[in-house]
């Protein structure tokens, strides 16, 4: 049986548009899990930030300090940093994906200090 010629490569118009989308799907996905990865990243360097100021705190040292040393070797860095008492608190900042026109750095907040 043979196919009109007026519908004659239909079927590959349709696959060659469905890649496309797919590949567009691909594309967003992908940058959504590179930004989920990032903000785990900053949060996990302010998690540390924020534990490393309240030992140095403990200790009597400078917890601002020690929480942007810590901050830096985790690819972060410390945007804000206060302390009260022995309680730290850190936001730190890392660099976003930037794929697709995404723009975007992560904050994350911490906060670490003695138990009440």
């Amino acid at each position: 049986m043979s196919v009109p010629r007026r519908e004659a490569g239909a079927a590959t118009l349709l696959a060659v548009a469905m890649a496309g989308v797919l590949m567009m799907l691909g594309a967003a996905l992908a940058v959504v899990g590179a930004m989920v990865l990032a903000h785990r990243q900053a949060q996990a360097s302010a998690d540390l930030a924020a534990l490393a100021g309240a030992t140095a705190a403990a200790r009597g040292g400078d917890a601002c300090q020690a929480a942007r040393d810590v901050a830096r070797l985790n690819e972060g860095n410390v945007v804000a940093c206060s302390v009260e008492g022995g309680t730290v608190t850190v936001e730190v900042r890392v660099p976003g994906p930037r794929w697709l026109g995404q723009q975007a750095d992560l904050d994350a907040r911490a906060r670490a200090g003695p138990a009440p």
